[in-house]
Parts: C-alpha cells; structure tokens; sequence
C-alpha cells in the first residue's frame, strides 16, 4: 500500500465531493472511509485509476450516509445526479481547501488538526500521537471544526495569511509521536506553492527549507539541544540550503516583502556562514529591522537583541532588551546569555537557573540548567 499516494490524493478526492454539493463535514467522513476501504482492497486488486477509484467509493458512501440520514433529507435529490463512472476531470480544488481549513472562525489548534486531517490525509490517530493528546480528545477537535466549516461557501476566496500562519504552527511542531509535522508542513507547503503564486508562500517555503536543512545538528545523541552556534555544519542539509535560497531569492525579486521573506533571508544568512564566527549579523540586524516594520512583534524584538548582541556588543544588545516585558516567553533565558557575554557570570547564572524553570520542555530545561551550573562552577574556582 502506496501511503503516500493515499495523502496525496485525498485533498483532490475531498474536493470533488464538495464540488458536487457534499458539505465538508460529510464529505470528509465519506473520504476517510473510502481511504479505509482502499487499504484493504489496494494491495490485492490495484486500481488503473486510484483518484477515480477513491471519488466513486466515497462518493457512494456519502450518498449512502445522505440516504440514513433524515435530517439530510433535502440532498436527497443528490442520488438521481450521480455522475457516471469514469476519469475524474483535471479540475484541482485542494487551494479552496487549504482557506476552508484555514477558516479565521477556527481556532488555531482546531485549524492545524482539519488542515493535517483533511489536506494532509493524515488519520485522527496519527495527529493525536503527534499532538499528544487522546485520539478521542482529537476526534472531537476535529469534528467541532467540520461543523463550524460545513456552512462556509467552497468558493469564497481565502486568507493567505491565516493559511501560512496554519502551515507555520504546523511546521514548529516538529517531530513527536510516529509522524514528521515539520516533514508534513514542508510537504503541503510545496503542495500550496504550486498552486498558488505568492512571494510570501514561497517565503514560507524557503524559511521552513532553511530552518529543516539544521534539524540534524539540533540535539546531541543523548537529546540534549545544540545552540546554533555549537551546531556540526558539515552535517546541514546543503541540497535544502541551496533550494531554499534560490526559492527565497526568486520571492525577493518580486519586491513584495512580507514577513516570511524576512524571516527566511534572516535564516539564510545564518545558513550561508561557514562558521558561527563568519556570520553577518549587521546584516541580520538590518532584516529585524525589516521585520520589525512589518510586524512589530515583541518576539521579533527579543531576537533581535541577540543580534544587536552580536553585531555591537552585549551592552548594545542589553540596551535593546530594556524595553521589552520580561513576561516574554524565553526573555529571561536571553537575558541570561547577554549578561553572560558582558561579564556579568553571577547575574547571568541567576537569570538561566530563572529561565529553566520557566522552560516549556524537558531539553530546554535541561540546558538552561547545564548552562546555570557551569557558570557557578566558574565563578567557584
């Protein structure tokens, strides 16, 4: 059994059932039972043509559930329509998924779980295991989006901007469980560009190529996490590198700047240096600056201290986290680095064993506490 095969054909198969008059929530129960029936057929009796095979099943098995269902009777006029077997039209409808999924009523964890259930193919117990959370708990999740989307018009044009930000949550969270979620948002992140052309979609696409390319070189063989600037070079994905920069330079071009083009150009620059020493942090600095014009958002400032850290000295970089809230999620664990590149070994060992306990997981928190126990340790002898 082909798995990937099945993924990639069911946003089209989702969309064919919408397109004739299923709403979502239906047709998505009628998609994922005819993905289960392909399981169990596929391996013995291979169809000629897998998206004809997979509409015509889950078409019938919508028309079955509109037939059972009483309060659906009004579709029940849908039986008499049933478009004769043959090739499914060449028409592609995934991009109307992509904004259905998307949708600004959803919220955000609620628009991640639909996009992977229905744009991905992934099954509600892999996006549990993933999130992990209980496949009953996802179940339900899921369900409340399918209703919440089921009375939104299929052709209503979409948000790029919530879509990205979907695929970009998708992306950040990374590996648990027995699915790859930044694989996976790499994946429908090439799926979107090729349907839809816009700098800030193939920004998305260069900065998640970029960030993927350092995802061996992050932790240690014990777990541990490994700073960028500690990171095995030789061992970033160069073929990633060097797509994701000519994707990034063609986006530029287009003189569209949008905050992923920025993020992305910022990743890039930490890419092409080939030691931590070589990297051009005036230049980063001048893309937080970019970023900062577009979206003035106080994580962007915190990052931003780092390099202005890093470009003018940590007296710069503490003079430019002054004004920030020290309520910032990882705030007091930057503080604790630049307290550490000015002198200051007391203050910063104070301020990373503060930042451990404020960790939001285990391998951060063990960092941050190795980080506070060897400048004591410094300091001792």
């Amino acid at each position: 059994m082909d798995e990937v095969l099945l993924r990639s054909l069911t946003p089209g198969v989702l969309a064919v059932l919408v397109r004739r008059g299923a709403d979502f929530a239906a047709a998505e129960d009628a998609v994922q039972d005819a993905l289960v029936e392909a399981v169990r057929v596929w391996p013995d009796d291979p169809p000629r043509d897998p998206k004809g095979w997979l509409v015509t099943v889950a078409w019938r098995r919508f028309l079955d559930a509109t037939r059972a269902d009483a309060a659906r009777r009004r579709r029940e006029d849908l039986v008499d329509e049933e478009p004769a077997p043959g090739p499914v039209p060449a028409r592609d409808d995934t991009l109307q998924l992509y904004f259905l999924c998307a949708h600004p009523s959803l919220t955000p964890s609620s628009a991640v779980a639909l996009t992977l259930r229905a744009v991905g193919g992934l099954t509600t117990r892999q996006i549990a295991r993933a999130y992990l959370v209980p496949e009953a708990t996802m179940a339900q999740r899921i369900s409340r989006a399918k209703r919440t989307v089921s009375g939104v018009r299929f052709d209503r044009p979409g948000d790029v901007a919530t879509v990205l930000r979907v695929l970009y949550l998708v992306f950040n969270e990374g590996y648990s469980g027995d699915v790859d979620l930044a694989a996976e948002a790499v994946r429908l992140t090439r799926q979107l560009a090729a349907r839809f052309d816009h700098p800030e979609v193939q920004g998305l696409l260069a900065l998640m190529l970029l960030h993927h390319a350092r995802r061996a070189t992050r932790t240690a063989p014990d777990g541990s996490l490994v700073p960028l600037a500690e990171q095995d070079r030789s061992r970033w994905d160069t073929a990633s590198i060097a797509e994701g920069v000519g994707i990034l330079q063609a986006a530029l071009a287009r003189d569209r700047l949008g905050e992923y083009q920025a993020q992305a150009a910022i990743a890039a620059l930490h890419a092409d240096a080939p030691t931590a020493e070589e990297t051009d942090w005036v230049q980063i600095v001048e893309w937080y600056d970019e970023l900062l014009r577009l979206t003035d958002s106080p994580v962007v400032r915190l990052n931003r201290a780092v390099a202005v850290a890093e470009a003018d000295g940590p007296r710069a970089g503490l003079a430019a986290l002054a004004g920030l809230d020290d309520a910032l999620p990882r705030h007091t664990a930057v503080a604790a680095y630049l307290h550490e590149r000015d002198g200051d070994l007391a203050t910063a060992a104070h301020l990373y064993a503060e930042a451990a306990r404020r960790a939001p997981s285990l391998a951060e928190r063990d960092y941050l506490t190795r980080r506070a126990a060897r400048l004591n340790a410094r300091r001792r002898d």
